[in-house]
């Protein structure tokens, strides 16, 4: 003989039913707060009417989803009337709440549960006052965690004398389910959906479940907004360190420029005046151009106002010879990152070299990345130099820096030499979208 099936007692329908109701209100607000526009609402105080309608339309509507598949498919613990209603006046005010409590109340209103529509705009409207009395801080700071601690809580609370709002924001939600279990019991359930606790075990279990159906989407969302929020520090640092390393390279080359131009001022004053026409004029780009980021086509023009200066210096000896992609002149880059390669080029390669030198400045693209290598054939590094890590000079260092920063730690300056031949640097650069500047 087969076992008999047995279904579940009435006891442990409910108790299923409370899970699978703070699972349900868990998973709503995972799904939302994945969208940006609803997560960006979260993350100010200080809302504009049309952001609140989006939260109380955004959120009310699932939740009055969840009200028509209870009358629907008889799914109880979809129905998150009344802890959504309270939730929305929280977190968006009392008239998001109220909004949020006609959606879901209408459903119920079809059902002929005339009683439901009034406690859901009644529950909104209380959230949305509690939200205008309290800290706004202390709404976020609601934890499911606090009702294991309840009773210590509330041991403070009559020590001191003093509100405690954490337990304020708790006790809410538990007045508005004793309240909406008396009015079931007083009008039916067929005027008021309510879960029917037979002992007064379940019904602490039932006003418990109520509690977490609200503190757990608001903990969900607190951590969404402390994630985004140390994701902007990030980035807001990123910016500074960029900055602070940008902020060294105008300095470097206008110091060594200006040490070129001195020792030609008396020598040749003609040359000179042209070196500081030149180096003016460079200047006034540089200062004109307050972004992080440029096209390779940008970076190269204000190499050639780079070599110009240079080629005053060395006249004829000083060859530059450039072999670019044309599919890699619209590759976004870091601003100055060139010139510290060329002048280390000319610097430590060419000029101690007797007869001038060449450098070749190329591009090319693959998988992926741009790659650009500036190459002399300068004295090289000496014997036993670095080979692949950035040596000494607070240009090469600036560069490499700032690649691992922008890009992350596999992306750095490479350079390889050998003596008496010459030295390659060597950079790779993502094709990624052109990066915007971080904001406060």
């Amino acid at each position: 003989m087969p076992e008999e099936v047995r279904l579940l007692s009435a006891e442990q329908l409910l108790l299923t039913t409370l899970v699978v109701k703070v699972a349900v209100a868990a998973t709503l607000a995972t799904m939302l707060v994945r969208f940006g526009q609803f997560r960006r609402i979260l993350l100010t105080e200080k809302r504009a009417w049309r952001e609140r309608l989006t939260f109380a339309f955004a959120f009310g509507i699932p939740v009055s989803i969840g009200v028509a598949s209870r009358l629907l498919l008889n799914y109880d613990a979809a129905d998150l009337s009344l802890a959504g209603s309270f939730l929305a006046g929280l977190i968006a005010g009392p008239y998001a709440g109220a909004i949020v409590g006609c959606l879901v109340g209408l459903p119920a209103l079809t059902a002929g549960e005339w009683i439901a529509i009034i406690l859901s705009v009644g529950c909104g409207f209380a959230g949305g006052g509690l939200r205008e009395l309290s800290p706004k801080e202390a709404i976020w700071h609601v934890t499911p965690l606090l009702v294991t601690g309840l009773h210590r809580h509330a041991w403070k609370l009559f020590g001191r004398f003093r509100v405690d709002w954490q337990i304020t924001l708790l006790a809410a939600p538990i007045c508005l389910e004793l309240l909406r279990q008396a009015l079931g019991l007083r009008f039916g359930a067929y005027r008021l959906f309510y879960l029917e606790p037979t002992n007064l075990w379940l019904l602490g279990l039932v006003v418990l479940a109520t509690v977490l159906s609200v503190a757990v989407p608001i903990k969900i969302w607190n951590t969404a907004r402390i994630e985004h929020r140390l994701q902007e520090q990030e980035k807001l640092l990123m910016t500074a360190r960029v900055e602070a390393l940008a902020s060294q390279i105008n300095p470097h080359f206008l110091f060594n420029t200006l040490t070129s131009i001195s020792s030609l001022i008396r020598s040749q004053p003609e040359t000179a005046r042209m070196l500081i026409a030149k180096l003016s004029g460079l200047l006034r780009r540089l200062l004109r151009s307050q972004e992080h980021f440029v096209t390779l086509r940008e970076e190269l023009v204000s190499i050639d106002e780079y070599l110009d200066i240079e080629t005053i210096r060395f006249g004829p000896t000083l060859v530059v010879d450039k072999q670019i992609a044309p599919e890699t002149l619209d590759q976004m880059m870091p601003s100055m990152l060139l010139q510290p390669l060329v002048e280390n080029s000319i610097k430590h390669g060419i000029s101690r070299k007797v007869g001038g030198g060449r450098i070749t400045i190329s591009s090319g693209r693959t998988d992926g990345h741009t790659v650009i290598e500036v190459i002399d054939d300068g004295l090289g590094m000496p014997a036993g130099g670095p080979s692949t890590d950035v040596g000494g000079g607070i240009g090469l260092r600036n560069v490499d820096e700032r690649l691992r920063v922008i890009y992350g730690a596999n992306y750095h300056l490479r350079l390889s030499s050998a003596p008496g031949e010459g030295t390659c640097a060597h950079i790779e650069i993502p094709d990624l979208v052109v990066p915007q500047p971080a904001s406060a």
